[in-house]
Formats: C-alpha cells, sequence, structure tokens
C-alpha cells in the first residue's frame, strides 16, 4: 500500500489567492535602501528608472498579505502548480536515521526551478503598465530562462546578461532562453558601456551576478520603455516566492506534518524567503518552534562569513545600498557551478531574519554538495540542480545529527529546481574533476 504521506497533493484551486509579506511581522523592520550619492533613503524617484510603479509599491509595502492577481494565478498553473510535498522515504532508509524526510518539489515545473513564481508577477505587472521590454541577469540559468518564458508569454522584450562562467559552462541555457526568444549577452559582455569598462579593465574575468545586475540596469536606464526585473534580493522578489511556503503549510496540515527543521537552499534568498517566510511568521507570533536553516555555497558565503553593513546591489553602482549580509560588491566567486548562489549579497529581508535570530546558515563546499547530489539521484531518483544540493547536504547532515542523538524528529526542505541542464557539473564529480569553491 501507498503511504499516504509519500506524496501531498494540493488542487489547482488551492494554488494561494495572496502573497505573504514577512515585513508585516519582523519585529524591527530592515533599514531601508540608501541613495549612495545623497546618503539618504531611497525614495520612488531613485528606483523609477529601474522598476514599474506596481513593483515599486509591492516593494515598500507593509501589508501583510496582497492579492494575487488572477491573470498571474491562472498561469501558475502551467508551472505545475501547486507542487507536491514529498516523502523521502529511500533517503531515510539509507541514512538510516529515525528521521523523517519531506521536500516540497519546484524541479517539476517546465522552466525547471522555482523561478517562474516570480516571472510570471513581474512581467506581468510591467505589461500592465505599459513596459515593453525588460532586461535582467542570470547566474546558472534559471531566472533568465523563467523571466523569458514570462516575457514571451504577455508579450513584452526580454534581454539576459548571462554571468560568463555559466554562460560558458552551460551552453543549453542559452539555448532555452533563446527558444522563448529572449537575446542573452555573456556578461561582461560589449553591450552596455559598463560591460565595457569591466573587460577593459579584466578581460578574462568570468564574470559575476553583480556585474551583470549593473549590466542590466545601465540598458534599462538608457534604452526606450524599459524596465528592470531582478530574481532575487529585493522584497517583492520575496513576496512573490511565497506561494513555495503557502502551499507547503497547507500540505503539512493535510499529512499532520509537525516539522523540527525546514531548510532551503540560498543564494540571494528568494527560494529560502519563499519556503520559508511563512512559517517564520508563525514562528514570531510563538506558534511554532521551528528551525529555520539557509543553505549556502562557500563560493560565496554572505551569511556565514560577510558582514552586516549597507552595500550596493551591484558592482557598477546603479543599485541603492541595501541594509545587508555581504562579501562586499566587488566581491568575486569562484566559478562554481552552483550559478545562482554565487552573490556577493544576502536578501534584505532574509538577512534581517538572521540577524534577529529567526533562523540559521551553514555554508557547503561544491564537491561535498554534489555528493549529496548523488546520494539523493541513487536514493530518489531525482537529479538535483547544484543550488538545490546545497539544501540536500543540510538536510542529510540534520538527518544523522538526529540519528546520533536518537531524535525521530522531521525534516522538510525545498528542492529548488531540476539538474538535468546541470549534468557537465555531475560529469566532473563523477571523474573527480571537481574544484574546491571555499573563498
Amino acid at each position: 500500500m501507498i503511504p499516504k504521506d509519500a506524496a501531498i497533493r494540493l488542487n489547482p484551486e488551492d494554488i494561494p489567492k495572496k502573497w505573504y509579506n514577512l515585513m508585516a511581522d519582523l519585529p524591527k523592520k530592515p533599514d531601508p535602501p540608501m541613495n549612495p550619492r545623497t546618503g539618504k533613503p531611497a525614495g520612488p524617484e531613485d528606483l523609477s528608472p529601474l522598476f514599474c510603479d506596481s513593483i515599486l509599491r509591492q516593494e515598500v509595502s507593509l501589508e501583510k498579505h496582497i492579492r494575487i492577481p488572477e491573470e498571474v494565478r491562472e498561469n501558475l498553473i502551467y508551472l505545475n502548480r501547486p507542487a507536491p510535498l514529498q516523502r523521502a522515504y529511500r533517503l531515510e532508509r539509507y541514512l538510516k536515521t529515525p528521521a523523517k524526510i519531506y521536500f516540497k518539489r519546484e524541479d517539476m515545473s517546465p522552466l525547471g526551478s522555482h523561478k517562474g513564481n516570480t516571472a510570471l508577477a513581474q512581467a506581468y505587472y510591467n505589461m500592465k503598465d505599459g513596459v515593453e521590454n525588460l532586461t535582467t541577469e542570470t547566474g546558472a540559468g534559471q531566472w533568465g530562462t523563467a523571466l523569458a518564458m514570462s516575457c514571451n508569454l504577455f508579450g513584452i522584450g526580454c534581454t539576459v546578461f548571462m554571468v560568463r562562467g555559466s554562460y560558458d559552462q552551460k551552453p543549453a541555457r542559452k539555448t532555452v532562453m533563446n527558444l522563448y526568444n529572449a537575446t542573452v549577452h555573456a556578461s561582461p559582455s560589449d553591450q552596455t558601456e559598463y560591460g565595457r569598462r569591466v573587460l577593459k579593465a579584466t578581460p578574462n574575468t568570468v564574470g559575476s551576478l553583480g556585474i551583470a545586475i549593473s549590466e542590466a540596469c545601465d540598458m534599462a536606464i538608457h534604452q526606450k520603455n524599459t524596465k528592470y526585473a531582478l530574481g532575487s534580493v529585493l522584497n517583492h522578489v520575496m513576496l512573490h516566492q511565497t506561494v513555495i511556503g503557502l502551499e507547503t503549510i497547507e500540505q503539512m496540515k493535510i499529512g499532520e506534518i509537525e516539522p523540527d527543521c525546514m531548510i532551503a537552499c540560498a543564494g540571494g534568498g528568494s527560494n529560502f524567503a519563499g519556503f520559508a517566510f511563512p512559517l517564520i511568521g508563525e514562528k514570531i507570533k510563538g506558534k511554532t518552534d521551528c528551525e529555520f536553516l539557509a543553505a549556502e555555497s562557500d563560493a560565496a558565503p554572505s551569511m556565514t562569513s560577510g558582514k552586516y553593513k549597507y552595500d550596493l546591489g551591484d558592482t557598477g553602482g546603479f543599485t541603492p545600498e541595501l541594509m545587508m549580509y555581504t562579501m562586499g560588491h566587488d566581491f568575486i566567486p569562484s566559478p562554481v557551478h552552483a550559478g545562482g548562489l554565487r552573490y556577493h549579497g544576502m536578501a534584505p529581508l532574509v538577512s534581517a531574519a538572521l540577524d534577529q535570530g529567526f533562523m540559521t546558515a551553514r555554508s557547503y563546499s561544491q564537491p561535498d554538495t554534489f555528493r549529496a547530489g548523488k546520494i539523493f539521484a541513487e536514493t530518489e531518483g531525482i537529479i538535483a540542480a547544484p543550488e538545490s544540493c546545497h539544501a540536500i547536504k543540510a538536510a542529510i547532515d540534520k538527518a544523522l545529527e538526529y540519528k546520533a542523538s536518537k531524535e525521530e524528529k522531521t525534516i522538510v526542505f525545498c528542492l529548488s529546481g531540476h539538474g538535468l541542464l546541470d549534468l557537465n557539473g555531475y560529469e566532473k564529480f563523477l571523474a573527480g574533476k571537481l574544484e574546491e569553491s571555499a573563498v
């Protein structure tokens, strides 16, 4: 007989009707973005060259719940929402742990990751506000893919600046984005004034998300009727991703699951926030004592090795300064395969939750996370994205801790995406040629 918690599914009508905004519940609100030129809080006039009005209103909102437009909600169905919550029975048996392990399956989207949850919303709002083109950056390519598809859906042009390290590692990602009619440039590129300056100074650089963000912002500012879309970090992106956690809460109710530890990978913060923020809101109100753990790469360990301070969101200074955990906006991480975790800073809302003690963070090396990904493929049959392997590694470590202490606790983690376009990384791992990633 198939156990009732093998895969807990919701019906399409159960897709959340409202997003959850952690800003409303945080005891101490994060310090506001600052204009680096004036030293004063950044206002709408500072951000309007980059973002449409609808997105700006969400960015500064203190409302606890914000309605999801029906056109966005309807299209979430085509991203295979609601996503299943699945029990990792075979992984549990392999580890010989008394812990129960569940994982939220964001890998089942046709885009391959969770990124479509905010891409749909951002493309929709820009379309409604009359924007004709969007620019963006992408690390490993998941975000660029999601925005390319969403822009195509809503009839908006899309230009993607892909970090050169990932552009060279993952040519299939460019092909996918091209299929969705997006224009893709390796960053730094010769398409923007800022990109040309970087290339002149460091012609062999592998690039970074900070540089790619600067290029996308540069183009958005100077190209007519064009705005910028961001795949992580800012408040409105965290907001849109909470459909993950809101669904997970309902599924845990159905399965009578009381989580002791919830885990997600974190690069800029959108996957962790989307998965964990709705339940962190319950922790703030004293309704759960669940532990929340963010798993980051030791190639860009902003939360475990960075400083909590104001820093630019990009390398070129096109963005405001954000109060966040950061390695410094000039930091260039090693070109690890988890390109989505190579950002120099962490989302202000995630940073605030960490600073206020509502979550913890751990960093992991590239070989260790691929080793965890291989175990997951062997046991659960799923090839996870390199980013997701960080969450798997953290879940395995937690399960082994519970095994050592003989505790029958429950772990729930987010599988943020599949790794079927990351097989060259797995091939290097199997051949023993995968590089270390520490700073």
